[in-house]
């Protein structure tokens, strides 16, 4: 039996859409020209840190830089416009932070989790230490106290939010307990579900858990309808 994860009664009754919130996803990029995408594209709160600009466009020459793209459609892909999907807050605007397409320090960690944080509403980042059951660290000095300003004075003073994913290592005996990024008081730190409730094969385990999203297994985790 699949889950529900009853969004439509929210949609009619409390008209959470995602309208008037803005997400920033931290990650290779964001294609904002998709269909799906261009029409909550927010370019106010986008940058590209790994190559000094201000386009988020994912540099293609490397083929693994869809991540962010695919983050963001499941954040906020637009609704009733023909296409196969919609995003969980369908009205929501979108920015990419590019991140992670090159080499990355403490320095452009710090910028990435304050980029325009009197604007953003929720920064949403999967990434950190290597998921291989052996690393134990998190964010430097200067990425800490990013999310210490960005939780405490972020969106005029009412505290942007930091969602991580909680870590894909779980396949190498890995612990998000390790992931000091998941573990930060400043983060609300993310699981994930299959489509028939369990827990994917790589889903990382610890207290720091906060809640879980539908995510896939090994086999991608596709819904087919006939």
């Amino acid at each position: 039996m699949l889950l529900d994860m009853n969004l439509v009664p929210v949609y009619e009754e409390f008209k959470f859409t995602g309208k008037g919130i803005r997400v920033a996803i931290i990650d290779d990029g964001l294609e904002y020209t998709h269909d799906d995408l261009k029409d909550n594209y927010d370019e106010e709160i986008s940058i590209n840190l790994n190559w000094n600009k201000k386009d988020p466009m994912p540099r293609y020459e490397d083929p693994t830089n869809t991540h962010g793209t695919r983050c963001a459609g499941e954040i906020a892909m637009a609704a009733n416009n023909t296409k196969c999907g919609v995003g969980v807050a369908y009205n929501a605007k979108v920015g990419g932070i590019v991140l992670l397409d090159g080499k990355t320090d403490d320095e452009m960690e710090a910028r990435a989790l304050i980029n325009a944080n009197s604007l953003v509403d929720i920064y949403s980042g999967s990434w950190g230490p290597k998921d291989d059951g052996l690393m134990v660290d998190g964010p430097g000095v200067m990425a800490q106290m990013a999310f210490e300003i960005g939780a405490t004075k972020g969106r005029n003073g009412r505290g942007s939010i930091y969602v991580f994913a909680s870590g894909n290592g779980r396949i190498l005996f890995d612990n998000c307990a390790s992931d000091g990024y998941v573990g930060n008081i400043h983060t609300v730190a993310i699981s994930s579900v299959t489509m028939d409730g369990r827990a994917p094969e790589y889903a990382e385990r610890c207290a720091a858990v906060i809640a879980t999203a539908y995510s896939g297994g090994l086999d991608n985790g596709y819904v087919r309808y006939q």
